[in-house]
């Protein structure tokens, strides 16, 4: 029988990334009406101010991942990062709704600024939380329950956002600041109790010592702990890998954020109307997250990256074709969210399969370094084609950059694990409590 995930840890693990998307839903809703509503921003000046956090994010998310590599006390490697970055960042976000509703921009900015860095501070450490706990081949269905935390995360933002947040054009923002640190300080309270990292970490190190040799030669794929180069292969594996997620964002990323001003003008689409493609969007790629993990166990990684990419290009080169809006661009987009699930649950695991032994926080913020590279330059680069030559330039340009990313994604040799059959159907099934 081969190994199986302990779901239980898994979803006490992923506490933490559900406390961190709780608070990008609130401050990526929230932020930019405080901004114009309180501080009279224009829309460029909004703009820069919230792209700031991709830009920190470039160089605090590989930095602090890497320190936390090197680190090691009594509650582990990862675990001081999360509980000093959490209780940082519910510091300074308190104080965002004080100055609010105190006109005070130097105190907003600044109190911004400093959540942003404590944010990025245990960012990275969190997400290598996961695949320093959990076997490399079982690290696709476990970041399948770490990416279904996050949307957990995010909906309660949302709920939170629509319960707590009242009319008019300058509501009190305190309620929903509180419920969204309340919600922080819990989730990553309950992980500290039951997440014994020092201990877990010390048995998976055992473990890894008397286990068989990985069907798919993991081992020599990945640098030893104390090394701190890749051997040849893996790293060009490694540049073609991150050439993918870089071009991947580009094309995705490029979609979402013009979406919108692209229904009204090409489709024609008032008001709205235009979530509802990005919510059945959102909807498929958390009903698909499980189902991909468990299909990646049986087939690998890539070729279930490879299909996911392929159909989120066929989705984008069938876009092109629609005049307006027709119901089936609803099951187009369904298919996409399907496409960027396949696609997010195996990149990660594929790049700290490669990067595995004492680097995992190291090349977490390498990975969130591409990825976020591709979020500021795909809204400048796909907007200067709109703007220069038209609307219709957004689904051609993502298709472009869909299918480049296959064809990087065809020269990434390392990181996949393919496990052993099952000895029943059932078995695909089993939890560890």
């Amino acid at each position: 029988m081969g190994e199986k995930l302990n779901y239980k840890r898994t979803f006490f693990i992923g506490l933490a990334f559900l406390s961190i998307c709780a608070f990008w839903q609130m401050y990526d809703n929230i932020i930019p009406l405080i901004l114009q509503n309180t501080f009279h921003m224009g829309e460029t000046l909004t703009g820069a101010v919230m792209a700031m956090d991709n830009v920190l994010a470039l160089f605090l998310l590989p930095l602090f991942g890497t320190l936390s590599d090197k680190v090691d006390t009594p509650l582990g490697k990862r675990t001081p990062f999360i509980l000093c970055g959490t209780a940082l960042a519910v510091l300074f976000m308190m104080l965002l709704p004080a100055a609010d509703r105190g006109v005070n921009l130097p105190l907003f900015l600044g109190m911004l600024f400093c959540a942003l860095l404590a944010m990025g501070f245990y960012r990275s450490p969190a997400v290598a939380l996961m695949p320093d706990l959990t076997p490399n081949s079982l690290r696709s269905r476990a970041n399948a329950v770490i990416n279904l935390m996050g949307a957990v995360g995010s909906v309660y933002a949302l709920i939170m956002i629509k319960l707590l947040v009242g009319e008019g054009e300058r509501p009190s923002y305190l309620p929903l600041f509180v419920s969204i640190a309340s919600l922080m300080v819990l989730a990553v309270g309950v992980l500290v109790l039951t997440v014994p990292e020092k201990k877990l970490r010390r048995q998976m190190e055992e473990s890894a010592q008397v286990a068989p040799q990985a069907p798919s030669g993991e081992e020599d794929s990945a640098p030893a702990a104390g090394k701190t180069s890749l051997p040849r292969g893996t790293a060009r594996s490694m540049a073609f890998m991150l050439a993918s997620i870089f071009l991947w964002f580009l094309a995705y990323n490029a979609v979402t954020t013009a979406f919108s001003r692209y229904t009204r003008v090409v489709w024609g689409m008032e008001g709205g109307s235009f979530a509802n493609c990005l919510m059945v969007a959102t909807v498929a790629a958390i009903l698909s997250y499980i189902p991909i993990g468990s299909l990646a166990a049986r087939i690998g990684r890539k070729k279930t990256i490879l299909g996911g990419v392929l159909l989120m290009a066929a989705c984008y080169g069938a876009a092109i074709f629609a005049g307006s809006y027709h119901p089936l661009i609803n099951v187009a987009f369904a298919l996409i969210g399907v496409a960027w699930a396949a696609i997010n649950v195996n990149s990660y695991p594929m790049i700290v399969a490669m990067g595995q032994g004492a680097d995992i926080g190291k090349f977490t913020g390498t990975y969130y370094t591409f990825s976020m590279a591709a979020q500021i330059i795909t809204p400048i680069l796909s907007g200067f084609l709109m703007e220069r030559f038209s609307y219709r330039t957004l689904f051609p340009y993502a298709l472009v950059c869909s299918l480049l990313a296959f064809v990087t994604m065809t020269q990434v040799r390392h990181g996949d694990v393919k496990p052993g059959k099952k000895a029943s159907l059932l078995e695909n099934f089993d939890l560890v409590d």
